[in-house]
């Protein structure tokens, strides 16, 4: 959490602060890393425009569901056991991955629609500016500053497995899905930083696996959207309640 913070506070040490010695921290990052990180954020642009356009294509031809989460969870299955010289097939897994995630949370986009559709470009630019903020923090640090994280994002991660596990065995009531929304919503934030150090990290010891990269930050992206899609479709939700108990 003091990490988190630290973003926030401008009383925090010398080294969270957003100044002119903060940015040069970029300086540390060598050239062909700095290229490599351009090509994941490229491809995670293309990632995002496909996922888009499978979102479009559900509400077209109403084609997400289980099956395309399972044939999505495939594509990245199949990418993942392909070497990394072959990369335009592995590119192609990519946009394919995408394309079928975007018709998978189709049916959530297709209730935004319904109920406002000004609120899918809320969740849209509050996920993206949460992303570009995190993630920019991540690479203006020093290296390696915040890989502690991992230990205890893999232990939040575990947390919402557990709570969504139980949750569809027992019910689960709406403080705990509002927990579990918000929590999650945390969890995943704290991997934009953590993935983009990783990422990084790797770099600097030879692994420019560009597409692996991109999906790993896809997969945050997209968990981030989802958890922010949900929340202003529950606050509309409420307010129109609140509406309609005024008007009677």
């Amino acid at each position: 959490m003091d990490a988190f913070a630290s973003f926030f506070d401008p009383q925090s040490s010398s080294r969270s602060r957003w100044n002119y010695d903060t940015l040069k921290n970029f300086h540390q990052i060598s050239p062909f890393v700095q290229n490599h990180i351009k090509q994941v954020y490229l491809a995670l642009f293309c990632a995002v425009v496909a996922a888009a356009v499978g979102s479009y294509l559900h509400v077209l031809w109403n084609i997400g569901g289980l099956l395309t989460t399972v044939a999505s969870l495939g594509s990245i299955f199949l990418l993942l056991s392909i070497p990394p010289n072959e990369e335009k097939k592995r590119v192609a897994l990519l946009m394919a991955s995408s394309l079928l995630q975007g018709a998978s949370i189709g049916p959530l986009i297709d209730l935004a629609i319904e109920v406002d559709p000004s609120l899918i470009v809320t969740a849209f630019v509050g996920t993206s500016l949460a992303f570009a903020s995190f993630s920019a923090a991540a690479l203006v640090a020093r290296r390696r500053e915040y890989l502690y994280l991992g230990g205890l994002l893999s232990s939040g991660l575990s947390i919402l497995m557990w709570l969504h596990f139980a949750s569809s065995i027992f019910g689960g009531a709406a403080a705990l899905f509002k927990f579990e929304l918000y929590f999650g919503l945390l969890v995943f934030v704290g991997y934009i930083i953590f993935d983009t150090q990783e990422i990084i990290e790797r770099a600097h010891f030879g692994d420019l696996d560009y597409v692996k990269h991109a999906l790993t930050l896809f997969t945050d992206f997209v968990a981030i959207f989802v958890r922010i899609l949900i929340i202003v479709l529950k606050n509309s939700a409420e307010k129109n309640e609140k509406k309609k108990k005024r008007r009677d």
